[in-house]
């Protein structure tokens, strides 16, 4: 059926007739009417996903009006102003832009920017925030680089004894704490990241804080505190799967026994990070289901989410050449390539029975995880891209593919990374499905992702705030952004790369 012409006032008439609420959509009518070029765009003929739970509405069409979804529904019903333009979608699949809820490396504006977007990846939720992080932020904000919409944590607190380098903010009193909040506050983080070697006194601290100030806190759980005690006082997500073992083990009180009685080595801080893997290993061998409905229960009660950054664990998991030559490494400069190749060394398994132990370890993991998500668990997907073969953009399909694996539907593993992200940021008035009122990020697919989870990677155009970024945009997007990776690193490229850590430490 061709679309049905019609003129702007008549045009203006149907989307209110229609309900499609020009006003929560942030759209003037007046405006509108009387702008000589009206930014409209009209994909049509598509099959549409739209992130709520819905089943998929063929032949369907959306209308977007300047960064906003104004209507989407069945084609047969829809109108089309004069001037519109038109992108026929038909064989193609829209679902919502995707977010990254955990990455790093939004510095690198050349490389890691654009490839979240020609990825479908239209938000992220930067992990480690200083003040570059901020200005490339403010720039794609003010329009002068296309990018995703970026969620900015604080720089890390962490302990006085600390596996990272600058610029972590280390505290070792209550009082420094506060303070480390309150600057996150001065320097614009939306929320304040925590680490693992914080003090419980210091955590307690952050978290009274963080209320005080307005502000939200999540990262690692702390060694000295559980899953649980974290979530109670706020902890709004918790990054990696770290600690969900021992939590869930019907040994728990043995675990938590070691780790309270072994120090910290400041001559060896990596010891105590090992021991805490190795305990969350061996706790999946005693993995008690009769604990996950409490678990689970207590989570959700306090608005704790799981990010359970699948993508970097089964890096961590396999042998240190798995990835070595992966094609997507064309992306990525020489220097990144030598700093994952070195980064991923101290973790890899080597010995056929670490390989048997690790694999198993990940596969343990992800039933874990079916299992809280079946029980109602908040689950947020991101990926922790910048650490070892965790690529910008590419492995958010990793990471969705494998909370497939895990026992997620592909909807519920989209809904991670499109409608439940938007819930756990607050954002779910805004953002998260493709729904009129919504900001306008899409993504146009070639086949049907939840026939095959793997065809989210089959994407044909994407749409940021309202910018159709095209299928041949996108080739040209992907090629300078190879050129630039065949480019010599600026100085503070390097410098920018020494300050991140990598999955030994998953941050």
């Amino acid at each position: 059926m061709s679309e049905q012409r019609t003129s702007r006032r008549d045009f203006l008439r149907w989307l209110s007739i229609s309900g499609a609420g020009l006003a929560a959509a942030g759209v003037l009518p007046g405006a509108f009417a009387h702008a000589a070029e009206p930014d409209v765009t009209v994909i049509t003929h598509a099959t549409l996903i739209d992130g709520t739970g819905a089943r998929p509405l063929r032949d369907a069409t959306v209308v977007l009006i300047g960064d906003r979804i104004v209507w989407a529904g069945a084609h047969h019903a829809a109108r089309v102003p004069e001037g519109a333009r038109i992108v026929d979608a038909r064989g193609k699949y829209v679902i919502p832009g995707l977010w990254d809820m955990h990455t790093h490396g939004t510095v690198y504006e050349d490389i890691f920017v654009p490839l979240y977007l020609v990825n479908g990846v239209t938000g992220v939720r930067e992990m480690w925030g200083y003040p570059e992080v901020q200005a490339v932020r403010e720039r794609i904000d003010r329009g002068e680089l296309l990018g995703p919409r970026i969620v900015m944590a604080s720089s890390i607190i962490d302990g006085p004894i600390t596996l990272l380098g600058p610029p972590v903010v280390k505290v070792g009193t209550e009082a420094e704490a506060r303070e480390a909040v309150r600057a996150a506050k001065a320097a614009k983080a939306d929320f304040v990241k925590v680490y693992s070697y914080l003090g419980a006194n210091e955590v307690r601290a952050i978290a009274d804080e963080t209320r005080r100030q307005g502000m939200p806190f999540a990262g690692h759980v702390a060694y000295r505190l559980s899953t649980a005690e974290a979530s109670d006082l706020g902890q709004r997500s918790f990054e990696h799967f770290f600690d969900v073992p021992i939590s869930l083990s019907a040994r728990e009180a043995e675990f938590r026994r070691i780790l309270a009685g072994t120090p910290y080595d400041p001559a060896n801080p990596r010891a105590f990070f090992n021991l805490s893997r190795e305990l969350d290993r061996q706790a999946t061998f005693s993995f008690s289901p009769a604990k996950v409905e409490a678990f689970v229960a207590r989570q959700n009660r306090n608005s704790s989410w799981q990010s359970p950054t699948l993508a970097v664990n089964r890096v961590m998991s396999s042998p240190a050449d798995t990835y070595a030559h992966d094609p997507r490494l064309r992306y990525m400069p020489a220097w990144i390539h030598d700093f994952w190749r070195e980064g991923v060394k101290g973790v890899a398994p080597v010995t056929p029975e670490q390989i048997a132990q690790q694999r198993e370890f990940l596969a343990a993991r992800l039933r874990m995880l079916g299992a809280l998500h079946h029980a109602g668990i908040g689950v947020i997907g991101g990926t922790d891209c910048l650490n070892p073969y965790v690529f910008p953009g590419f492995s958010s399909h990793d990471e969705l593919e494998l909370l497939v694996e895990a026992g997620l539907s592909p909807l519920q593993a989209i809904q991670t990374m499109t409608r439940d992200a938007a819930r756990y940021l607050g954002f779910e008035r805004t953002m998260g499905t493709v729904t009129a009122g919504k900001v306008a990020d899409l993504v146009l697919l070639d086949a049907n992702p939840l026939a095959d989870i793997r065809n989210t990677q089959k994407i044909h155009a994407v749409v940021t705030k309202g910018r159709l970024i095209t299928a041949e945009q996108r080739l040209r997007m992907l090629a300078d952004v190879e050129a630039a990776a065949n480019k010599p690193p600026a100085p503070s490229a390097l410098t920018h790369l020494t300050t991140l850590p990598t999955c030994c430490n998953g941050a």
